[in-house]
């Protein structure tokens, strides 16, 4: 295995919608704050990565859109993921242990406020013949899986929202968060469903930002950043499509990500000291950490996907916050995790280490 390191990373603030800047004027100052940080420009990047989704933009190839934040002449090698961008991030990782090239840039553009209802695509995701047709509601299932951990006694509705209390305090001060502030337990209680054990803000909220990764293999990781923050361990499983012939109590695909990036890595999730979890919803916290182990790590530091949640790049947030931990000093180990499909159908676990 090539040592990979992520060298810089930059997202732009939260925002519920975007209606003044495109695609490309969202992303390009994003960009070159990330290629800035690393200390190179355009010519030197050997491989671009992103994710977006055409269904939310209403057109086919919309992504060709923020290429202009790019920069597509002289040709470059480029390439698409129709989802959350940390999966391009992992395609990016995969190319440079190829030996293909030094440096790779990984971005993400969410606009899920463009979508009137995000539900006529999300259902697009689920078993065509059974479930898809019932056009079920993104939180409704989310609540099927909340509803399963409570029955189940894992669970219960103080719990999880405890779990948003502290989330929008930690994203007070945060630039990305779209929600923060002081909020009671109590308070949170007497909200009424949205689909019940869920509430409102049980749910992050979907808005509009803008995220950049710069990947570097070897010496120039060390020349480019003085920590990178090595990916030791990374992998991603996928569960089946249709809710119903899962244990949603369970998230295997989550466990077994773990153990096979802790194979790679030498070390195990719950040796990390920060975990940014792609957590859209908030039983999905407990459900995550337990399944990871996590008790001795400070989750979602600053507040995580439950303040904010750009469509298809969250994940590749979470990826590059955990970076930003240790390119800053802040932690030795850390791990990012990312998700898509519905109730944490697929997952992807990413250990990062910085030298010591």
């Amino acid at each position: 295995m090539r040592d990979i390191a992520v060298v810089a990373f930059a997202q732009s603030p939260g925002t519920s919608a975007d209606r003044r800047d495109d695609m490309a004027e969202i992303l390009l100052p994003v960009m070159r704050e990330a290629l800035g940080s690393a200390g190179i420009d355009r010519t030197e990047v050997d491989f671009w990565a992103s994710g977006s989704h055409d269904f939310h933009e209403g057109r086919t190839f919309a992504y060709i859109e923020s290429l202009d934040a790019v920069g597509a002449w002289p040709p470059i090698s480029e390439s698409h993921v129709e989802m959350d961008a940390a999966w391009a991030a992992y395609e990016a990782w995969s190319w440079l242990q190829l030996g293909e090239g030094e440096i790779a840039v990984v971005y993400g553009v969410g606009r899920g406020s463009l979508a009137t209802d995000l539900d006529q695509v999300t259902t697009t995701q689920l078993d065509p013949y059974f479930l898809a047709p019932l056009r079920p509601h993104q939180d409704a299932l989310a609540a099927l899986q909340a509803q399963a951990l409570v029955a189940a006694g894992m669970l219960d509705e103080k719990q999880m929202a405890e779990v948003v209390v502290r989330a929008r305090a930690a994203g007070m001060g945060e630039p990305g968060a779209q929600v923060s502030g002081e909020v009671t337990v109590d308070e949170l209680l007497a909200a009424p469903y949205l689909a019940s054990p869920l509430r409102e803000h049980d749910r992050g909220p979907i808005g509009d930002a803008a995220a950049v990764l710069v990947l570097a293999a070897g010496d120039t990781a060390r020349r480019l950043a003085g920590r990178p923050a090595w990916v030791r361990g990374a992998d991603h499983r996928m569960d089946t499509h249709y809710p119903g012939t899962r244990d949603l109590t369970r998230v295997d695909t989550v466990t077994l990500a773990a153990a096979k990036a802790a194979d790679q890595a030498g070390f195990a999730a719950r040796e990390v000291q920060i975990a940014e979890l792609h957590t859209e919803y908030s039983y999905q916290e407990p459900l995550l950490t337990n399944a990871l182990e996590l008790s001795g790590a400070t989750v979602n530091p600053g507040g995580g996907p439950l303040v904010a949640r750009p469509t298809t790049a969250t994940g590749l947030i979470r990826i590059g916050a955990a970076a930003q931990h240790i390119l800053s000093g802040r932690a030795d180990r850390t791990l990012a995790h990312a998700t898509s499909g519905p109730a944490l159908q697929q997952n992807m676990i990413c250990l990062l280490e910085g030298d010591r």
